[in-house]
């Protein structure tokens, strides 16, 4: 057990204490502020972006408050290993560029912007700007290459680099970098946008010193990580010791049979601290949905931090958080292995699992599993009358549904858990800037997971290509099969999955592919799964289940299949609907007599019904725990067989 360097009393008085930690927040927000009001792209216009300060080794003091939370662990990493790179040659006025994802970085569409702080010649502090580029190379507009075998088909992989030496812009390695990378003049826009943050941050830093003093400022850096470590120690010493354990997985490996990927994830609590183990996880796979370690710890620690909300995120926690992450597994894939797809991929898998665990530790906090991140991206030439042939990137991400939780139903059509604080991009943002034209974006019903309390529903997005050529579509998604679970006797969502419309013809594309040729007048269509149910369906109020229905959350026939409960249509234009009672009592009883038989049933028999049309995904998924390939209609065995445990353990071991 390591002991805790936090102090027992603050060596700041309180008030300067909070006045100088509330400042270190504001400067971080400052930093968003400036991005979003000068950045050229629309994906970190809609803040996919964060930004910290660093102490002079490299640790977090403070992250912004509305940060993204798949960096939130992997700044400090980058700041360290930039300046371990540049050590012996870091200068007032410089700015290093980094994206590399083997430093302990995410995936190469992050792109860290640092500025070394100083006064009087010494090295104090280093401000940081994280913002998700739009393209950064690579076969795929949007540099999501779903076929690549290594980093080198992704994108451009940057090393620390300096792009401004001694107050000297390198225009030579900026012209480098974006003439790589699509739609070069934006991405010089964006690499302005964060390089003017980060010395906006450095100005009011100084400012700072200026009032308090360069000793308080310091001893400020020092007891806002001891001030996170001590606060986090005392809630986790109120807890009971022990050790929890859970599964999540990714749909499957491309290479190999069928079959989920398992991302095994063991959390003990020791006294005041919390340690997780993740070595029972599968190896890399052959795709990008790998995790690097710094990804991965990011995700053990936003993971943990939905469950301590209150609590302020920097380099202290990490003081009593921490994971075992072996190389060469899926949460921690080594070089050259591609990483780009992760936060679809193992990220999420792992926050997920860490929710499940901390809702038995504090189950006032339970909550189930949310919808899975996805992209869909779309580049090509713009040939409508006023762009004149330019190149154009459409990339898009959906919002959808939270798990369910005790005592309250789930968030509906949210941003995903990988970063709360993303916002849904306008339709219109989107239309002004590229040929396509959004013809749907709804409620999707029946996308929750149902249970006592259900979660929150998804969206349904679409979309048609206008004047356009040389066009490609590339999606980035998971859970097509590995489908959103509930918790404590809950069910699932929905799957997750794009389809495409041409010359009337509907193709089911799945949740991983790259560069399938799009053309002017093409259709698309994406729904995002709601959030899995929490407690069991059976025991959800009738009243609840028959607002659902007046909202569209639920259909009639799904009130009754998936809660037993028997509505009638009485006026639907005038949201009148009436629950009959006693074929609720009757519906309810036989699902308690027959569910638990029904995942028993013989699969390829199940999957003939579907076949036939006498079932639907719905009841596959959640009656009878059946995985199809959905576009081909063929039984997947193995990941039945485990899909089918999974709702053993999570569903029916809880239900009454």
């Amino acid at each position: 057990m390591s002991q805790s360097n936090a102090h027992t009393d603050i060596d700041l008085d309180p008030v300067t204490f909070e006045v100088l930690r509330s400042s270190f927040t504001n400067l971080v927000d400052r930093m968003a502020e400036q991005i979003q009001r000068t950045c050229y792209s629309f994906v970190i216009y809609n803040r996919d972006f964060s930004n910290c300060l660093n102490d002079a080794e490299g640790n977090t003091v403070m992250q912004g408050s509305q940060d993204i939370a798949v960096h939130v662990g992997t700044l400090h990493y980058t700041c360290k290993e930039t300046l371990e790179y540049f050590e012996g040659d870091i200068n007032p006025g410089d700015v290093y560029i980094v994206n590399d994802p083997y430093l302990g970085a995410t995936h190469i569409n992050d792109v860290r912007i640092m500025r070394p702080v100083f006064y009087d010649d010494e090295l104090i502090a280093v401000t940081q700007s994280n913002g998700h580029w739009a393209d950064v190379g690579g076969p795929s507009p949007g540099s999501f290459n779903i076929e690549a075998s290594s980093y080198f088909a992704e994108g451009l992989r940057i090393p620390p680099l300096k792009i401004w030496d001694r107050g000297e812009f390198q225009e030579d390695v900026a012209n480098l970098l974006v003439s790589n990378m699509r739609l070069s003049e934006d991405r010089l826009g964006d690499m302005r946008a964060q390089t003017e943050a980060t010395r906006i941050a450095e100005k009011r830093l100084l400012e700072l010193i200026d009032k308090y003093g360069i000793d308080t400022v310091k001893t400020a850096f020092d007891e806002s990580k001891n001030y996170v470590e001590r606060i986090m120690r005392e809630r986790i010493r109120e807890l009971p010791n022990g050790t929890w354990r859970t599964q999540d997985y990714i749909d499957g490996d491309p290479t190999e049979e069928e079959g989920f990927v398992t991302i095994d994830v063991e959390m003990t609590i020791d006294d005041d601290e919390v340690h997780y183990d993740l070595s029972g996880s599968d190896e890399y796979i052959g795709n990008f949905l790998n995790s690097t370690y710094g990804t991965s710890f990011s995700a053990v620690i936003a993971g943990t931090k939905m469950f301590f909300p209150d609590v302020p995120l920097n380099s202290g926690m990490y003081r009593v958080v921490d994971a075992t992450l072996p190389e060469g597994t899926v949460v921690n894939a080594p070089e050259p292995v591609p990483v780009t797809g992760s936060v679809a991929g193992a990220y999420e898998k792992v926050m997920n699992a860490i929710f499940e665990m901390w809702s038995e530790v504090l189950p006032e906090r339970a909550m189930a599993c949310a919808f899975n991140l996805e992209y869909l991206l779309s580049g090509g030439t713009d040939r409508r009358p006023d762009r004149d042939g330019e190149e154009f990137m459409w990339y898009d991400w959906m919002a959808g549904g939270w798990g369910g939780r005790d005592g309250m139903d789930g968030a509906n059509a949210t941003a995903p858990v990988f970063g709360a604080g993303l916002a849904v991009q306008s339709l219109e943002g989107q239309e002004r800037d590229t040929p396509l034209l959004t013809s749907e974006h709804s409620i999707v019903t029946d996308s929750a997971g149902p249970g006592e309390f259900r979660g929150g529903c998804g969206v349904r997005k679409g979309g048609r290509l206008l004047e356009c050529e040389n066009s490609v579509i590339s999606y980035c998604s998971d859970r097509s099969r590995s489908i959103t679970w509930g918790l404590n006797g809950g069910l699932p969502g929905i799957p997750h999955g794009v389809s495409l419309t041409r010359d009337g013809e509907t193709e089911d594309m799945g949740t991983v592919f790259s560069n399938r040729p799009i053309e002017e007048g093409d259709a698309f269509v994406r729904p995002s799964s709601g959030g899995g149910g929490f407690g069991d369906p059976l025991e959800r109020d009738p009243e609840a289940v028959r607002e659902d229905v007046i909202d569209d959350y639920v259909s009639i026939e799904r009130a009754e299949t998936d809660y037993g409960v028997v509505i009638d249509a009485v006026d639907p234009d005038l949201c009148e609907y009436e629950i009959d009672r006693e074929a609720t009592e009757q519906a309810r009883e036989h699902i308690r007599e027959n569910r638990e038989s029904w995942l028993e049933a013989d699969p390829e028999s199940v999957a003939e019904r579907y076949r036939e049309g006498e079932l639907d995904q719905h009841d596959l998924v959640r009656q009878y725990g059946v995985i199809l390939e959905w576009e081909t209609e063929e039984l997947l065995e193995r990941t039945t067989e485990q899909f089918r445990e999974m709702l053993g353990r999570r569903a029916a071991a809880e239900w009454q």
